[in-house]
């Protein structure tokens, strides 16, 4: 069986709604589920079985043998939130003994860190070791995540697999619940939609003009597909950045919004990534030759005009394209 936490919310969902497209049903999907505003997101899909968090701990003690991995998505997200006694007790201390539970019972674990917990880029991007307890997050939120993982790297006794994800900005469906803490692109979707128009951010930094703030923005389904690889091949353990490599001025992409939501744009990137070892990339088929050759520039292409997706994998700078059993490495 496969555990996803977290699975009535955003990120979570869609994990569950990918699983059940390659064939996985025997799901146990986690979470509060008493909020009626985020049903849509789960009730209609393939699982065995729901439990709520608070019940999971007898849960796992009763059933960890049947158990194959868990994807740890459940999290206090609210960036604005001040009261460090909530992510104490469901990011950090929820954590930490299912950080325990896994390594005890030998279930591989993956689970959701943030890129809030850079803070401003003091220190870089980079998803080294040594560098969690240098950083400086900005909001208890951040400081909850990054403390999980200074605490996760100094634990002698591990899962046998674990993943810490840094996720940057991620976007796309099932996000319509979380309100003000929903991405920057799906506000902007919907000040477009309705007037025409988008606020920009007005800029605190005498550095950057008003609108000029830029962020690495990554679709929720290629998130997904980047846990789902970490799951299937087993990298060696540790923190790893989610993102596409490459930050982008918002204002600068209004010409490429969609006028729906399933026509969102993607950026597809062919340079190596700066940012993580491993990062998977989407792009499409009818490019896989070209790329084989040569390393091109980054490219902005319509999702929606490509159904058929091959998968690029940066393995410490070099590029790998996977074409079904197929692996070339440049």
């Amino acid at each position: 069986m496969i555990v996803i936490t977290g699975a009535a919310g955003f990120i979570g969902s869609c994990m569950v709604a990918w699983l059940n497209e390659q064939g996985y049903s025997q799901l146990i999907l986690v979470d509060d589920f008493s909020r009626d505003d985020k049903r849509a997101n789960w009730a209609t899909k393939q699982y065995k079985e729901t439990v709520h968090r608070m019940d999971f701990r007898e849960w796992l003690q009763a059933h960890h043998f049947s158990v194959d991995v868990i994807f740890h998505l459940g999290a206090r997200t609210d960036t604005t939130e001040q009261d460090t006694a909530i992510f104490q007790e469901l990011n950090l201390g929820y954590t930490q003994w299912l950080w325990q539970m896994c390594a005890e019972y030998h279930i591989p674990l993956i689970y959701a860190s943030s890129a809030a917990t850079y803070g401003n880029g003091e220190h870089g991007y980079t998803d080294r070791h040594d560098l969690p307890p240098t950083l400086l997050p900005m909001n208890p939120y951040g400081h909850s995540k990054n403390d999980f993982d200074i605490w996760a790297l100094q634990q002698p006794q591990r899962p046998p697999h674990w993943y810490g994800l840094k996720f940057f900005n991620v976007y796309g469906p099932n996000e319509y619940h979380k309100g003000r803490m929903a991405s920057v692109i799906f506000h902007t979707f919907r000040q477009i939609k309705a007037s025409g128009a988008m606020k920009l951010f007005r800029s605190h930094r005498p550095d950057y003009q008003d609108g000029e703030q830029s962020r690495d923005f990554i679709y929720v389904k290629d998130v997904v597909r980047m846990m789902a690889w970490l799951w299937q091949h087993l990298p060696p353990n540790g923190l790893y950045n989610i993102g596409t490599g490459k930050a982008h001025l918002l204002r600068l992409g209004r010409q490429h919004l969609p006028c729906r939501w399933p026509r969102t744009q993607y950026f597809l990137h062919r340079y190596p990534c700066r940012y993580s070892r491993y990062l998977p990339i989407f792009y499409p088929s009818r490019y896989a030759k070209a790329h084989r050759r040569r390393l091109q520039p980054p490219l902005l292409l319509p999702r929606r005009r490509y159904h058929r997706l091959r998968a690029t994998l940066l393995v410490e700078g070099k590029c790998v394209v996977v074409i079904g059993q197929l692996r070339v490495v440049q």
